[in-house]
């Protein structure tokens, strides 16, 4: 059964980030005890960040992210995308 694409793009809750790293994480066949080993971050932090929780910690959320090659922009809300967000460096 083929991948469903991701909707990758502006995130308005804990829940859809959580989602959406979920859905990354599998999408690239690791589990949570993978990248807890990769990022040196505990499962049940993990688990509980993938499934919304509110009041986890930002430097954690920002080193899970880093582990799974994905990075936070942040703009103004309903500003059109740069075309910079890619990664790439100038």
């Amino acid at each position: 059964m083929p991948n469903k694409p991701i909707d990758y793009g502006p995130m308005q809750t804990t829940e859809e980030l959580g989602r959406l790293v979920r859905a990354h994480r599998k999408q690239r066949g690791l589990t949570l005890e993978t990248v807890s080993g990769l990022g040196n971050l505990s499962t049940r932090f993990l688990s509980e960040f993938e499934r919304g929780k509110e009041t986890a910690e930002i430097g954690k959320v920002l080193k899970a992210l880093r582990t799974l090659g994905l990075e936070v922009i942040v703009r103004p809300r309903g500003q059109p995308s740069s075309g910079n967000e890619s990664g790439s460096t100038s």
